[in-house]
């Protein structure tokens, strides 16, 4: 598997409200890269990934090169509830264009939302709204995953599904960069940044 490089970051630091949340974090990701970022409440992960995604720059120091598009999910859902499941998977605020409804319709399948393709999203709960958020995980073509607290409202079984889609895009040479409070299974090989106490090792 190719080993090269789809993110590089040097000597990041991030300060909110006047408090050093860390400095001095170099890490890169590469091709086949599972990593699992880990730290408490308020720590700055999410801060990070949506630095790393360059969706804001405020309050941070150091260098980010990605050396490949990415495709990132907030913790918080990107869903529009006036569209449906599959209207709302034809849009995506990064641009990507998406596949037709047969691609579309077999995604919402994969995160369990089959006959769901055409009921309004602000009918569905807010489980089933971030499943249609996880489903461009079997869209997207992007090979930088950053994706913020992905398990959030999702259920044991759907859990384990995204850890094997996670599994998969890594074996295709992609990575993943996650944050979760949840441990990984066993199986899943990944690698562990933690961030805690003004530093991030």
């Amino acid at each position: 598997m190719s080993a090269s490089i789809l993110l590089e970051a040097a000597n990041l630091g991030i300060e909110r409200g006047g408090r050093q949340l860390f400095s001095e974090f170099s890490f890169s990701l590469s091709a086949g890269d599972i990593v699992h970022l880990r730290g408490e409440n308020g720590a700055g992960k999410t801060s990070l990934l949506r630095m790393l995604a360059g969706l804001s720059r405020y309050g941070f120091d150091g260098l980010v090169q990605r050396h490949s598009a990415c495709l990132y999910l907030g913790h918080q859902s990107a869903v529009k509830g006036l569209l449906t499941p599959r209207e709302n998977l034809h849009w995506h605020p990064s641009g990507e264009a998406f596949p037709d409804d047969v691609a579309i319709d077999a995604a919402l399948a994969e995160v369990g939302l089959f006959g769901y393709e055409d009921v309004p999203a602000g009918q569905l709960s807010a489980g089933q709204q971030r499943r249609v958020d996880l489903a461009r995980l079997y869209l997207s073509q992007r090979p930088l995953w950053l994706l913020d607290e992905p398990f959030t409202a999702i259920d044991a079984q759907g859990v384990e599904r995204l850890q094997q889609r996670f599994i998969a895009h890594a074996e295709h040479g992609g990575a993943v960069l996650l944050s979760s409070h949840q441990m990984l299974d066993a199986n899943v090989t990944a690698r562990v940044l933690e961030i805690s106490a003004g530093a991030a090792q």
